[in-house]
């Protein structure tokens, strides 16, 4: 049953996340032949429309205003409703990020529709479209589906696989006027952590870090690590508790939910909460000196020894088989 479906695009920093080209390929699944529709949000974005086209999208209709210019509910919401009550789509896709778990329940509760959030795999079986999420920490899943009304649902960043990039799709950005009237917050600055390298919430490669460390000087060579295999730095509860490092590095059932397609765990012990945050990856490695850490208990491979000797060794390798491709 073709169904038109409005995918949320998110930028951050001039540039598209890769969240919005997995959006679109989870709006192509649901729509079942029928038309997309990316949305895009800000002061200045509908430059990065074409790029939408080359992922899929059939349509981009953007919402410009300097009061846009920041992420807050009150913009964000009236700026897409004003899109879904233009286009009267039969389905929603936002991603599940810090924005989309913001922004979604607000807008379903505005349109008085189910909400279906952190989905990892859509199908479709017959009229239905069958969603499946993670539940009880990842330890069990769920199929969900909606039976009535319009379906909306958030997807987990890493879990859909982006539709190949088309460069010959293009299109026409269709500019939408929203009066943004009423808002009750107002970013007028926003301050900013040094941050080097890929989005932890979008790494394929990740390399974290836990109490074994040691110090924050012990990241160095994980941060090594990461910058030879493209990934990012994560980190355990236990490592910013201690300091090692900030908490925007935190991985686990306070900190971000991540699914890369390789995990390596250095000096973390494998703690319940942490593996909440983690045990979705495609491919885990750990690497701790204690033969009985629960962390091998969810990895694919494991290696014993001392994180210092084991990971400048691993770092080695891989520039010699760089060297040598």
């Amino acid at each position: 049953m073709p169904r038109k479906v409005i995918v949320l695009g998110e930028a951050r920093d001039g540039a598209l996340r890769n969240v919005s080209f997995e959006g679109i390929a989870a709006a192509q699944k649901i729509s079942e032949g029928g038309e997309v529709i990316a949305v895009l949000i800000g002061e200045t974005v509908s430059g990065l429309a074409q790029e939408l086209f080359h992922y899929g999208a059939d349509q981009v209709v953007a919402v410009e205003d300097k009061q846009l210019a920041q992420y807050t509910p009150d913009g964000f919401s009236q700026a897409i409703l004003a899109v879904i009550n233009q286009e009267k789509p039969d389905a929603i896709v936002f991603g599940h990020t810090a924005a989309g778990k913001d922004l979604a329940p607000k807008v379903a509760s505005k349109l008085g529709a189910g909400l279906v959030s952190d989905v990892i795999e859509i199908e479709t079986e017959g009229e239905n479209v069958v969603f499946t999420r993670p539940i009880y920490s990842g330890k069990a899943f769920e199929k969900k589906l909606s039976i009535a009304g319009t379906i909306f649902a958030t997807i987990r960043p890493n879990n859909i696989t982006p539709l190949p990039k088309d460069a010959s799709r293009t299109g026409e950005v269709t500019k939408l006027s929203v009066e943004i009237k009423d808002l009750r917050t107002i970013v007028k600055e926003v301050a900013k952590k040094a941050v080097q390298g890929v989005d932890l919430s979008e790494a394929k490669v990740i390399v974290a870090g836990g109490r074994g460390v040691k110090s924050e000087d012990g990241f160095k060579p994980l941060q090594e690590l990461a910058d030879v295999l493209g990934g990012a730095v994560g980190a355990s509860r236990g490592a910013c508790d201690a300091e090692y490092c900030d908490y925007s590095l935190q991985i686990g059932q306070t900190g971000k939910v991540v699914t890369p397609d390789l995990y390596i765990a250095c000096g973390i012990s494998g703690a319940i909460q942490h593996l909440a945050g983690m045990s979705n990856s495609k491919i885990v490695v750990a690497i701790n000196k204690d033969p009985e850490a629960n962390i091998f208990k969810v990895a694919d491979y494991g290696i014993v020894g001392d994180l210092f000797e084991v990971v400048p060794m691993l770092v080695e390798e891989i520039k010699s088989l760089k060297v040598n491709a």
